[in-house]
């Protein structure tokens, strides 16, 4: 299977609109054809540990499965690899939230850390919308340890193999109105967003505005997402 590289992504603007608004876009880092090739696993039941039908839990409807160790490939590798790139961040919001801890530099030290805390199951996940399908708002959490950054990618072709199925944001404010966005991700695109919260400067220093992740009602066709989840599960 094809193995994708991560090109040149902006950093710098990365991180300046994390800290402005909670997610960033981080460009196409899979081909048409490695979104395909992804694609075809998702009808291959030895590639995942567990699938969830989303009505079933009153989630929305659709349904996602969780990928198994060893992960495929091009999910490891973007996991491995954007990690890094990812963590400073990381540690810098947790010190401007005055929370504990320090994430380590590499994904697989970072997983170690989780299978101590008896987190060991692998969270990336692939997601299947189709017509009426949608996804309610929700934070990816599954245990105490966290990593405050997730990955999303398109994995189909919006306008040509679904309409609808826009990926929704909220911001939950302190003593304010919630803020939404909407952001419609085209094959291939990523996307990196708030786990659970962000800080916010306020005028006695940082406090923590809350963000919900969720996808609108898909009018036709079939929408596949890819999650990178950066931490594992109990």
């Amino acid at each position: 299977m094809f193995v994708p590289t991560t090109p040149a992504i902006p950093w710098n603007d990365v991180r300046t609109n994390l800290w402005e608004q909670g997610y960033a876009r981080l460009g196409s880092l899979l081909s048409g054809e490695a979104c395909e090739q992804l694609r075809l696993l998702y009808s291959n039941q030895a590639c995942f540990r567990s699938r969830v039908e989303m009505a079933r839990y009153r989630f929305g409807s659709g349904e996602y499965q969780y990928f198994s160790y060893p992960l495929p490939a091009p999910v490891a590798a973007l996991r491995t690899s954007l990690y890094p790139s990812l963590v400073n961040d990381a540690n810098e919001w947790t010190r401007a939230l005055s929370l504990t801890g320090e994430f380590p530099a590499r994904l697989d030290q970072f997983l170690a850390v989780c299978h101590a805390q008896k987190q060991p199951r692998p969270t990336p996940l692939m997601l299947r919308y189709r017509a009426g399908d949608y996804n309610c708002l929700h934070q990816d959490l599954y245990g105490a340890v966290v990593f405050p950054f997730q990955v999303i990618i398109g994995l189909s072709r919006p306008g040509v193999e679904f309409t609808g199925g826009e990926l929704l944001l909220l911001e939950q404010r302190p003593r304010a109105q919630s803020l939404g966005h909407v952001v419609q991700l085209e094959q291939g695109e990523a996307l990196v967003i708030a786990t659970r919260y962000r800080p916010v400067r306020g005028v006695r220093g940082f406090y923590r505005a809350n963000l919900r992740h969720g996808v609108s009602r898909i009018h036709s066709g079939e929408r596949f997402t890819l999650g990178i989840i950066f931490h594992d599960a109990a």
